[in-house]
């Protein structure tokens, strides 16, 4: 009864204490305090706000069994499908993993930051090309976005028409199937800026360029693709800039490309298959292929282990690095998927089953070697979709 007292008179009190005049300039105040909190969110440059993708770099790290295990704290149904070879995790585990990306049992994922070149055991070898080991996989460029940009020189040569096949015929005169107006192969480049050192001035050390660059031989492969009857089109969208422009910085790379390939796929329901081509930072000793007397740019393909459903993607890639090894010996260095702390983990594959990440060659290949590698991996897709359009019975 007293405490009951008490309350209505503390209540009594603050009412007479705290006049209306009072009370509405705080509720304005309050909304005023929202109304510029809300505006600060959505003004901001989209690189500093709190976007899906980025929860998503937070949260990667974690494993799936300790947001399950907390879902079941609240809902008991969801411990049910817990695994039973593993233990709970403890909740103060969990937190710590959220706050620091930091996995108290696996010590990669802190000395992966600290150790250079150790981060690379994040990456998981499918199928290991001659030569290929943990210590020359692909390395992704990195570089502040300002460096990216700068203008410097580039010289390349006229495209040479070497050992290149007659428009839709084969060797022998023959003439080839062809895909006819349909477009079924998508090529585009997200890093389309990275470039190789020889076309650029000597002493280069940030080999990016606005025109010589990758693009380059995304153009020579879908000129070859198209010459083996095959439709393609290549998108020139200058991705770097486009993250310039939009306030993003080079890392989110794979989030500027997105909605180009969303795009492409939206507009073109022929669309079979996305290839998206990079060049490797690695020197040019693991870089370069020697095939009877000449040299190749080496190929690697690269599936993005954050994707859950990269199974078939997976089975594409390792398919044609049989088919080019059987081929082109040496040509193709191999499948890893790629993945974990400082990686984009998904590379946009998750948008197709037949999406793939080529690097072709690395930053001491030239043109010719990265040309005569378009070719050879246009011969072999082309025979890789004529053979699987047989087995669906297509015409």
């Amino acid at each position: 009864m007293r405490k009951q007292v008490k309350k209505n008179s503390i209540t009594a009190f603050v009412q007479k204490t705290i006049p209306w005049y009072k009370k509405g300039s705080i509720f304005a105040g309050g909304l005023l305090v929202l109304f510029i909190f809300i505006g600060i969110l959505t003004s901001i440059q989209p690189a500093y706000r709190l976007s899906s993708s980025t929860i998503n770099d937070w949260t990667r790290q974690i494993d799936g069994s300790s947001f399950l295990y907390i879902i079941g704290m609240e809902n008991r149904v969801f411990k049910e499908a817990y695994p039973e070879d593993l233990k709970p995790k403890k909740l103060s585990s969990s937190a710590f993993e959220l706050a620091t990306n930091v996995e108290l049992n696996d010590p990669r994922s802190l000395l992966g930051r600290e150790i250079p070149g150790f981060a690379a055991y994040d990456s998981e070898i499918i199928v290991a090309g001659q030569g290929t080991d943990y210590t020359n996989l692909p390395v992704e460029s990195s570089a502040p976005l300002e460096m990216v940009l700068e203008d410097r020189e580039a010289t390349i040569e006229e495209e040479s028409d070497e050992a290149r096949v007659p428009e839709n015929k084969d060797e022998t005169g023959n003439e080839l199937p062809t895909t006819g107006d349909r477009d079924v192969v998508f090529v585009y480049n997200t890093h389309n800026r990275e470039s190789f050192l020889p076309h650029l001035p000597e002493g280069t050390t940030t080999p990016f360029h606005s025109e010589v660059n990758i693009t380059k031989v995304s153009e020579r492969l879908k000129q070859s693709l198209e010459e083996l009857g095959i439709g393609t089109t290549v998108d020139k969208t200058d991705i770097t800039g486009k993250l310039d422009q939009s306030g993003m910085e080079y890392w989110q790379s794979y989030e500027a490309s997105r909605p180009v390939v969303e795009e492409a796929m939206a507009s073109n329901k022929d669309l079979q298959y996305i290839f998206d081509l990079h060049r490797d930072s690695q020197g040019r000793d693991i870089t370069t292929a020697t095939i009877d007397g000449k040299d190749y740019a080496s190929l690697f393909f690269v599936i993005g282990s954050e994707n859950a459903d990269n199974e078939e993607n997976m089975k594409l890639a390792t398919d044609l690095h049989h088919r080019i090894e059987e081929k082109y010996p040496g040509l193709s260095r191999g499948v890893t998927s790629m993945g974990g702390s400082g990686k984009n983990g998904v590379y946009n594959q998750n948008l197709s089953e037949n999406a793939l990440l080529i690097e072709v060659g690395g930053v001491e290949n030239n043109m010719d070697e990265l040309y005569r590698s378009a070719d050879a991996l246009a011969e072999v897709f082309s025979e890789f979709y004529w053979d699987a359009e047989k087995v669906q019975g297509n015409p």
